[in-house]
């Protein structure tokens, strides 16, 4: 456990020293390697413009008052940790860095370090779910629990809601181009559908709405701008968004930043993010985003995770295949599974294939590396 050593010791040392050089805010702050789910990792620049545009940007979410103190759990390397520990530094909160994540640590250090603010990936919120087994959490200042850096698993989130009681939950969503958060679903709206409104209860698998001072649009593959309710590709423009990369930067004249996401935006301009576009499976002309099918599979009350991808087939150019982790102690058939799925799907959204295996792989910060999961199916 770390704490916020560097800034006390920074803070003692004598006013003779010399102080490093004016940076330029053009400079390269710090180089990212993208998470690689469904390709080769891709060096992103971030200068010191962008990082300063995202923290002065987001600091109103994160003002601290002295007893504050925040629980950072994602490495430095990955850009929501990094953005953490900048945004509550800024806002002058104290921090608590955990090296590595044990779901009872990590419940041990929200109480025994009063913390107030915790950000966590949703495999990291999945095994304190299990491991509280419908406990309530015993955490009594946490007042906002942030999560992000992969979709989160309703199931898990509503199980969640129900354990933490008292706690504001915010969905923040952004990638590593974009030097972390770009939209935020608050704890308004999660509240809302905790409470059964219908309308938020659908807006719980959003990402919120895009933070002042970003642009959101969504374009046909020609590069059209849809309608509301359409999906598409998910382009983002603001200070904050680099879109750089080592060799050349993908931003456009206008500075629109492709993210290679799949989404679409409702009438009140709630962002719903369907997965990567490079993830869509095309199924006899129809676009099919593996998420809504993994969704209904989690909701299973055997099934603790899923992944679904697109398989290679003759007839219909994809078939769906569903990759599924039971829950411990748990049993069930694939018929069943199918017949489950049949049920709360249409039927070109059924998995042609059900497998069973006891884990899914993930990256460290909990992306889903898909296509580990194909090539596993497919060997």
């Amino acid at each position: 456990m770390l704490r916020s050593t560097l800034l006390d010791a920074s803070f003692a040392t004598s006013a003779d020293v010399e102080l490093p050089p004016f940076v330029d805010p053009e400079d390269v702050a710090i180089v990212l390697y993208t998470s690689g789910t469904s390709g080769t990792p891709k060096a992103a620049l971030l200068r010191h413009r962008h990082l300063t545009a995202y923290v002065i940007g987001t600091v109103e979410f994160a003002g601290a008052e002295p007893d504050q103190a925040a629980l950072v759990t994602v490495p430095p390397y990955h850009i929501a940790g990094l953005a953490n520990l900048l945004s509550n530094m800024y806002s002058g909160r104290r921090i608590v860095y955990l090296e590595s994540f044990d779901a009872q640590v990590w419940l041990d250090t929200l109480r025994n370090e009063r913390i107030t603010q915790a950000m966590v990936v949703p495999t990291m919120l999945a095994r304190v779910v299990q491991h509280l087994n419908g406990s309530p959490a015993d955490a009594p200042m946490l007042a906002t629990l942030s999560y992000g850096g992969a979709r989160m698993p309703l199931p898990v989130l509503e199980q969640a809601l129900e354990l933490f009681v008292g706690t504001g939950f915010v969905n923040a969503y952004g990638l590593t181009e974009t030097s972390s958060t770009i939209a935020l679903l608050g704890p308004e709206d999660h509240d809302a559908a905790f409470a059964g409104d219908p309308v938020a209860k659908v807006r719980l698998g959003s990402v919120g709405k895009v933070l002042p001072g970003i642009e959101v649009e969504v374009r046909d593959e020609d590069g059209n701008v849809l309608p509301v309710g359409e999906p598409g590709l998910v382009f983002l423009r603001g200070e904050q968004v680099s879109g750089e990369y080592e060799g050349g930067s993908v931003v456009d004249a206008e500075g629109w930043f492709p993210t290679k996401d799949r989404g679409w935006i409702d009438e009140d301009d709630y962002l719903f993010i369907e997965g990567r576009a490079d993830d869509t499976i095309i199924r006899g002309g129809e676009n099919i985003a593996p998420a809504e099918i993994e969704d209904v599979l989690r909701r299973h009350e055997a099934v603790v995770d899923a992944a679904v991808v697109g398989i290679p087939d003759d007839e219909w150019g994809q078939q769906i295949a569903a990759v599924v982790v039971l829950a411990p102690g748990k049993s069930v058939g694939v018929d069943e599974l199918h017949d489950y799925c049949q049920q709360h799907l249409r039927s070109s959204k059924t998995p042609y294939r059900i497998e069973f295996r006891d884990e899914l792989p993930h990256t460290p910060t909990g992306k889903l590396l898909r296509r580990e999961v194909l090539a596993d199916l497919l060997g």
